[in-house]
């Protein structure tokens, strides 16, 4: 989305997190030297014809590792998306994994003019290897490129297609992106988590800062990727710090579809306390309240109003999340009710 101030220049509605993520790494951290770590939430803006019906605006959740180039620190990002998956209560989903480099030197190979690589990226991206091949024909590409692009659809699945991916590499930056992805799969395995990974090396980066591995999320109940990240090593030097990054980030909207058409329930450590109190109690139950929140515990405080039943107030209480009701009532009385057991009892008590 882009709009103009008083002054003609053009001003953008964040479509990408990322890039903000590196500018304040290259200036707010920018005498960090050991490996910097962050997590954010925000709001992006994408406005794209081939997104009818769908949200034009995206919450998301990343976290990002800045300063380290390594196949451990590929793999600590991917565990990471994974154990974010599960903690939520997802239980069906893989991540995708693919190699910008891989990708990238099969394309390099065709020796295609720009016209007719951007053709094939959107025909790749497509998955219309029918029409891969008749541009690839057409333009009378290298042999080792036509055959390697002929692997490429079936370059999806377990470790075993590594091998395959050897096998297709047109040169040795193929060859030791393939490498680096058994690497990768050997760690993963180490953490326990192979049996959410599926590699496709037919993936490339959406954006054109991607370096190395790229990976994706997906579950079912949903239109797009729940996950979306990669490395991005040369990001940071527009900024002026050459450091080599990874990261990822959640699409929140698109998990939140996937919870309502899985019907998982989104877990939750019910901790908060309902406060509520007759009017003369006013000043007990403000004191009470303090000393819960100096604590640490969450406190609402609410004033029962006559013509609303207890009833509603505990239901109230329920949805907000809390595990204890307290009732000062005019008697003196406090009633305590346990939302979880729904039991109760009452004591005779006033706040000192």
């Amino acid at each position: 989305y882009k709009f103009f101030d008083r002054e003609g220049n053009t001003l953008v509605l964040r479509s990408d997190i990322t890039p903000s993520i590196a500018r304040a790494a290259t200036t707010v951290f920018d005498r960090e030297r050991l490996p910097i770590r962050l997590c954010y939430q925000g709001n992006t803006f994408i406005n794209h014809p081939g997104y009818q019906g769908r949200l034009h605006e995206n919450t998301q959740a990343g976290a990002e590792l800045m300063g380290v180039d390594t196949v451990m620190a590929d793999a600590e990002m991917v565990v990471m998306a994974v154990d974010c998956l599960k903690e939520v209560g997802l239980k069906d989903f893989q991540i995708h994994i693919g190699s910008v480099d891989f990708f990238e030197s099969l394309i390099e190979e065709t020796g295609l003019c720009e016209e007719d690589e951007a053709r094939l990226r959107e025909l790749i991206k497509n998955r219309n290897f029918f029409g891969v091949e008749e541009l690839l024909e057409r333009a009378h590409v290298k042999t080792t490129a036509k055959v390697a692009f002929a692997m490429l659809p079936e370059l999806i699945g377990g470790e075993e297609i590594l091998k395959e991916a050897k096998k297709a590499a047109v040169n040795e930056k193929a060859l030791e992106a393939a490498k680096r992805l058994e690497e990768l799969y050997g760690l993963l395995t180490g953490y326990g988590v192979e049996k959410y990974i599926t590699f496709d090396l037919s993936m490339s980066g959406s954006y054109g800062y991607y370096t190395g591995i790229i990976f994706r999320g997906y579950t079912y109940g949903t239109g797009d990727a729940i996950v979306k990240g990669g490395r991005y090593d040369k990001l940071l030097e527009k900024f002026g710090k050459p450091s080599p990054s990874i990261g990822f980030v959640i699409v929140v909207d698109e998990l939140m579809n996937a919870f309502a058409r899985q019907k998982i329930e989104i877990p939750y450590k019910y901790k908060n306390t309902f406060l509520l109190y007759d009017g003369n109690r006013q000043a007990e139950a403000i004191k009470l309240a303090k000393e819960f929140r100096a604590s640490g515990k969450q406190t609402e405080l609410v004033e029962k109003r006559e013509d609303t039943s207890l009833e509603a107030y505990i239901n109230c209480a329920k949805q907000n999340l809390c595990v204890s009701m307290l009732y000062l009532r005019n008697t003196n009385e406090i009633e305590m009710v346990n939302l979880l057991t729904g039991k109760s009892k009452s004591v005779s008590k006033k706040i000192k």
